[in-house]
């Protein structure tokens, strides 16, 4: 696949999708952004390969199945391309038999959220998606349709190389921030997840939630917490843009005063480092090192180590 024709596919695909990307389709022709050559030349090394099964279970698959494996030179391609992506932050996906063991074993969240939701048919906005791993398993739920925006544009890359084998069409990423996104009202589901506390004005982005959604519509609202009173830290857990780590109750009132008045609590569950680890295809600090050595129950700064609650609300 050649950079030329890779790069123009996905641009194709964004264009239709939303108007807003040609801002950032326009940034990635310019490679203004210093990692910008490697990521685009990672899309053009992806083989051309055409998967007799693809599954979007825990771990997003494409595969020939028992036809034939990959030749010697396909496979060195197909890793090469997938470790110029890297980060992989979320995951897991096994393409063709290059296993992406990604920094968040993310099924296991997933398999948390989605006993609580009814995805059977329904257009589904993903906002900060990341790579759009939750799409694919929302698409294996019955999802009509899922739009994920990221401003990421590594994420967005992963997706496209994901994409090519599993077909992009109903697992779309944009890079974009959600308050970019011109379509309003048409989503019948909308999903935040490790999103609202990365936000100076985190009920704005609760807002800007609503303002996608209709008077039937379902939100998800999964945020690091805090017991007691809300946290307002410079750093936590390593983070540094993590501007306020709610209790339960802001979140409830994030939400009632965004037009949810219906909210459910419906997951607690402590963040371990079983689930967010350092990986070959994430090779750098994680959740390890930003717990006390000493105190594995507080974080390096002292605070309570990371918990998180799943809110899923009706208006």
């Amino acid at each position: 696949m050649s950079k030329a024709n890779a790069l123009e596919s996905l641009f194709a695909a964004w264009r239709e999708a939303s108007p807003a990307a040609r801002g950032c389709i326009d940034e990635l022709r310019s490679a203004r952004h210093g990692d910008l050559p490697r990521w685009t030349a990672a899309l053009a090394l992806l083989p051309g390969l055409r998967p007799s099964r693809v599954s979007f279970g825990a771990t997003v698959s494409a595969s020939f199945g028992n036809d034939h494996a990959l030749e010697p030179g396909q496979r060195r391609d197909l890793d090469q391309a997938l470790r110029g992506l890297m980060p992989w932050r979320k995951g897991p996906f096994d393409l063709f038999g290059v296993f992406v063991d990604a920094e968040w074993r993310s099924h296991l969240k997933w398999a948390r959220i989605a006993p609580h939701l009814e995805l059977s048919g329904r257009r589904v906005l993903d906002a900060g998606c990341g790579n759009g791993y939750y799409g694919w398993r929302m698409l294996d739920a019955g999802a009509e349709s899922v739009t994920g925006v990221d401003p990421s544009l590594l994420y967005t890359l992963q997706n496209a190389a994901v994409g090519a084998y599993l077909g992009r069409s109903k697992n779309l990423v944009l890079p974009l921030r959600l308050e970019d996104l011109a379509v309003s009202g048409a989503f019948d589901v909308a999903l935040s997840m490790g999103v609202v506390y990365h936000h100076r004005d985190p009920a704005a982005h609760v807002y800007a939630l609503a303002r996608h959604t209709h008077a039937q519509s379902t939100v998800v609202l999964e945020s690091l917490i805090v017991d007691g009173a809300p946290l307002k830290p410079e750093r936590y857990a390593a983070m540094r843009n993590v501007h306020v780590v709610p209790n339960v109750a802001l979140l409830r009132r994030w939400l009632a005063d965004a037009g949810f008045r219906r909210a459910e609590l419906v997951d607690v569950s402590a963040t371990t480092p079983a689930e967010q680890r350092a990986t070959a295809w994430t090779p750098y600090h994680s959740l390890a090192d930003a717990l006390d050595p000493a105190n594995p129950e507080r974080t390096v700064e002292g605070y309570p180590a990371p918990k998180r609650a799943v809110m899923i609300a009706r208006r």
